[in-house]
């Protein structure tokens, strides 16, 4: 017997789950999964980053604490395309299968297992996608003859820095010059002109 989770949730204090609960618990009755436990966030927006009870279903599944984790619609459960693909693919890791019921998605079929795949097909596409727009970006920095890479915040003259050095420790140096003391220690590691 599978045991089943059920997530809710709801933007407003003030709305119910009541349209939500009822049909889910049927189902999964009507499945023969045993349901551990409902988690219902109530006042949170489907955007909202941190939501505590979809904290503890992730906590839930990483302990493996759950079979089968039941929704009554993705907008229930995902704040974003990337936020849902993600936490199927860490469900999918961990052998935890994952269902909406109001759009028909059962990863425990093998139609819901082809919706799996497909969603992740698209999950990988865009990463690429996303992947060759930064090379680009970097290619295109690099012929301009931009400095990539995190700019050095103090310029000290080598020549001072050694000058300092027959009298200072490298800490009182990098304090008098405003540097840090890997930068005062590189300067002097470099050869002298």
């Amino acid at each position: 017997m599978k045991r089943c989770l059920i997530y809710a949730r709801v933007s407003t204090k003030q709305q119910t789950t009541e349209n939500q609960l009822p049909p889910l618990r049927k189902f999964a009755k009507d499945r023969g999964w045993k349901v551990v436990k409902e988690l219902i966030d109530h006042g949170y927006s489907g955007t909202t980053a941190t939501r505590p009870q979809l904290t503890e279903v992730m906590s839930l599944a990483k302990r493996r604490e759950f079979d089968v984790l039941l929704v009554y619609a993705l907008d229930r459960f995902g704040r974003s395309v990337k936020h849902l693909v993600n936490a199927l693919d860490e469900f999918h890791s961990l052998g935890i299968d994952f269902c909406a019921f109001n759009q028909d998605i059962d990863t425990t079929t093998p139609a819901g297992k082809l919706f799996f795949t497909m969603i992740s097909g698209f999950a990988e596409f865009e990463a690429a996608i996303i992947k060759e727009r930064v090379l680009a970006g970097l290619v295109r920095a690099r012929a301009e003859g931009k400095q990539l890479g995190r700019p050095r915040t103090v310029q000290v003259d080598p020549r001072e820095v050694r000058a300092l050095r027959k009298d200072h420790s490298i800490r009182q140096i990098a304090s008098n010059l405003g540097a840090s003391k890997s930068a005062v220690h590189r300067l002097l590691m470099q050869p002298s002109k």
